[in-house]
């Protein structure tokens, strides 16, 4: 598996999805949110799931219609296939739950889809680039006093499940100059598990996942995220995210327990794809799925190189081959 794909598959069918807007719009995410998180025997979700398929979409299209935004230069190959990503990492827990759909078959689920996410931890550090500067004052990342290895934590994949579920236990990411805060994702199919990764297929979309301010910076008063002190960059001023809300990767979000943002919160989003389609990751932006790569990286943007160790085909600190320049801090 590689970090760069090239768009070999500009159907029809991906067209209507990049350009089908937000039909349905409020639908679909509610019931899906509702359905990730319920506590319900696998039969009956699968019933619900596919009764919402039906009752929500309209035309072929679906409510989150997402065209592919820049992977940024932080992507490794090889994540493990495993619910938890943490390895230790201190910060406020997040269970992140997201359903795959076909865009352009009535928001069926997306059974054995592959979803794969990274994401910073509450310093803004990656694994794979822990020299990187975050930006503004941090810690250095070595302080956190975890042992988690510092070439796969908070990185990793899960497969779909009949539902077109995935769910990954996690940390509340970070944030760094100039982003604000994200979780980054790919959507593969075609491939299958092998030796605890996931190899093969093809990407199917490649986007980001956003938090909403208030909540974000709520998080970052509490330890350990307070000790990165700085300028935290807003929705509104992010060089990826364009304002659309769940159709630009905006998660809904509940917290665990009420008026303490400490104890975490459960996260979800549907992610409509084309399962025909290939995404290139290069941020090319546009349709309903935010800004690409628009932006550009000041004078401390990351330049970290991967440790010794880190996962083999991992970069050198610097955006894929083809990505725009303008994207290097993504």
């Amino acid at each position: 598996m590689t970090g760069n794909h090239k768009d070999t598959s500009i159907t029809r069918r991906r067209a209507l999805a990049v350009t089908g807007g937000t039909v349905a719009a409020g639908g679909l995410a509610v019931a899906g949110y509702q359905s990730a998180f319920a506590d319900t025997a696998t039969e009956t979700e699968t019933t619900t799931a596919a009764t919402t398929a039906s009752a929500t979409s309209t035309g072929g299209t679906c409510m989150t219609l997402m065209s592919s935004v820049t992977e940024g230069p932080y992507y490794l190959d090889g994540a493990l296939v495993r619910k938890d990503i943490t390895e230790g990492k201190s910060g406020v827990p997040l269970t992140l739950r997201l359903t795959v759909v076909d865009a352009t078959d009535g928001c069926t689920p997306v059974p054995g889809a592959a979803v794969e996410i990274w994401h910073c931890d509450a310093w803004g550090y990656y694994s794979g680039y822990t020299t990187a500067n975050p930006g503004g004052s941090a810690p250095a990342e070595s302080e956190d006093g975890s042992t988690a290895d510092d070439g796969t934590y908070l990185r990793g994949y899960q497969i779909a499940n009949a539902n077109g579920v995935v769910r990954f236990e996690t940390i509340f990411p970070g944030w760094y100059t100039p982003r604000t805060c994200h979780i980054h994702l790919k959507v593969h199919t075609g491939g299958e598990k092998e030796d605890g990764t996931y190899e093969g297929g093809k990407v199917n979309h490649t986007g980001q996942l956003f938090f909403a301010d208030d909540i974000a910076e709520e998080v970052f008063t509490l330890a350990p995220y307070a000790r990165h002190s700085g300028t935290y960059t807003r929705l509104d001023d992010d060089m990826v995210y364009d304002g659309g809300g769940a159709s630009s990767g905006l998660l809904t979000l509940k917290p665990v327990k009420k008026a303490d943002p400490s104890k975490g919160y459960k996260g979800s989003l549907t992610l409509g794809v084309d399962p025909d389609a290939e995404s290139t990751g290069a941020g090319s932006g546009g349709g309903g799925g935010g800004g690409g790569g628009g932006g550009t990286p000041p004078g401390d943007a990351p330049t970290g190189t991967p440790p010794s160790g880190a996962p083999t085909g991992a970069p050198t600190g610097t955006p894929p081959s083809g990505a725009p320049t303008a994207s290097a801090s993504s």
